[in-house]
């Protein structure tokens, strides 16, 4: 096993790492790569509205932004909207 004093600690390591590969690398193969990783994620809905919209589903359910169960929420939320609307009724 290695000294605790002759070892270097993980963030280290990848710091050193990450600034080898900067050095030996220009900015438009970063670009390059950076672009090919978000085409092949399967994070994109692009093609896959179906996906989009489940997705949609499952972030309002969790947004706290569910009028659901509490109705002032919703009557105020509906207020306000009103008013920035340009329509609709004065209160």
């Amino acid at each position: 096993m290695a000294d605790k004093k002759d070892s270097m600690s993980v963030n280290e390591a990848g710091r050193k790492g990450g600034e080898a590969t900067a050095a030996s690398h220009d900015k438009e193969f970063y670009q390059d790569i950076g672009s090919k990783g978000g085409q092949a994620s399967g994070g994109n809905f692009k093609n896959d509205p179906e996906r989009a919209a489940q997705a949609g589903r499952k972030g309002g359910q969790n947004s706290g932004g569910n009028f659901a169960n509490d109705r002032e929420k919703a009557s105020e939320a509906g207020r306000k909207g009103g008013q920035h609307s340009g329509g609709g009724h004065n209160s």
